[in-house]
Formats: C-alpha cells, structure tokens, sequence
C-alpha cells in the first residue's frame, strides 16, 4: 500500500470568516454538509453518513480561522484541516483544505470534497 501524502484545495466562498467558521467548527454547522449527522463530546467528533461512521479528534481550533480533525482510525501523520482564507485586498474569502491520500485514492478524494463544497455553496446561497 503506498504512503499517504499530504495534498491541499482552495475553495472561493462568498461568505464572511466568521459564518464560515461555525460551518466547520460546529456540529449543527457539518451536520448541514458535510456529514449527515455530527455529534461532538470529549474532543471526538463522531461524523455519521448513511451506513457509515467515523471519528475525528479535534486537533486544533483558531477562532474564525482554521479547525483541524485527525480520524481516529487514520494513520499517526495524516490529518485534515479546514482554513479560512481571507484576501486583505479584496475581502474574498476562501477555504483551503489540507487532507491526505495515497496515489490510488487522490482523484477519489478531491472529488469527494468538491462535492462537501458544493454542499456548503448551496447551503451559505453563495
């Protein structure tokens, strides 16, 4: 099985920091994109979709910045995180996603957030 490497994606958001930021951070916020389900207890987000579930722990949190989740059942280096991304010029605002795959399953996963995104556009009418 080949190694995991660390791949990032940036997402223009018509939203502000601050709206965008309680859509990855709270579970009432992922609940309505990213996963079906989201419930939060002792740093362990537990992300529920159809028949499957997964848990993240919740690395680390910058107020209307960044979070960053490790899946449990993951490998020690990998993790994701989502970042705000604020031009000081223009105000535009971005997420960029860090997340890890290996070789086989890079096109797979890109995909796989391209779709969360457009879930989240809907959701913010952006």
């Amino acid at each position: 099985m080949s190694e995991k490497k660390k791949f990032t994606l940036e997402y223009e958001l018509k939203s502000s920091p601050r709206i965008l930021f309680s859509f990855i951070s709270e579970p009432n916020g992922l609940s309505q994109w990213f996963a079906d389900d989201v419930i939060f207890r002792d740093q362990i987000y537990t992300f529920s979709w159809d028949d499957e579930v997964q848990q993240a722990k919740l690395l680390s949190v910058k107020e209307n910045k960044s979070v960053k989740f490790k899946w449990v059942e993951d490998e020690p280096h990998c993790y994701f995180e989502m970042e705000i991304i604020q031009d000081e010029l223009t105000n535009d605002v971005a997420l960029a996603i860090t997340d890890f795959a290996t070789d086989e399953t890079i096109a797979e996963r890109k995909k796989i957030w391209d779709n969360q995104i457009g879930y989240l556009h809907s959701v913010l009418g952006a």
